[in-house]
């Protein structure tokens, strides 16, 4: 789709609250509805050595609902750009194994999810909030808006991932309509933040 095909619809320039948490608070359900109770095919095959399937995919976000989001937008509210955000580990759902079924990974992600969102907004953020500033190890200088504009760019990240990891299962099986089938064309995702 070209850029302006939807007359009306101008750029966006303005970080809202409002209408990251409605995205945010959304995603746990729908990984919930496209995952639970898929047959191993779906959720525990990936895309070759060293790619994530679904069930990798959850646990990172779970994970980073345990040790990023909300702590990175407390440090930005306590500490602004004096102390750097602490580093993630990436890999963490990875390491940590095989011990959690799909569904209870999918149930913590949705917990921890909710439980994030009603943190975030018992801070009642205003306007001028969004401005302020923390520093990523590697990126330096960031807003509050740049952080929580990210939260949900990240979950868009994971769901593209999720949805061309699966359809990579069949692969073979959609024979020459491969070339209309773009989540069959596309080489990857960006690296997590």
């Amino acid at each position: 789709m070209k850029p302006g095909i939807y007359s009306g619809m101008a750029t966006r320039t303005e970080f809202r609250l409002d209408e990251t948490i409605a995205l945010l608070s959304r995603t746990p359900a729908a990984l919930d509805a496209l995952l639970r109770g898929l047959p191993a095919t779906w959720v525990q095959r990936n895309e070759g050595e060293g790619t994530w399937n679904a069930y990798d995919i959850v646990g990172h976000l779970a994970n980073l609902e345990r040790t990023d989001w909300m702590a990175r937008v407390r440090r930005v509210l306590e500490d602004g750009e004096s102390r750097p955000f602490d580093r993630i580990d990436r890999f963490a759902q990875i390491k940590e194994g095989q011990n959690k079924s799909l569904e209870q990974r999918l149930d913590e992600f949705a917990c921890l999810r909710g439980e994030n969102l009603a943190e975030l907004r018992a801070l009642n953020l205003q306007p001028d909030d969004f401005a302020r500033k923390g520093t990523h190890p590697a990126l330096g200088p960031v807003t509050l808006a740049n952080l929580l504009a990210t939260w949900a760019a990240h979950d868009l990240t994971h769901v593209h991932q999720l949805s061309r990891v699966m359809a990579y299962q069949n692969r073979e099986s959609v024979g020459p309509w491969v070339k209309f089938l773009g989540v069959l064309q596309c080489d990857g995702h960006s690296a997590a933040p």
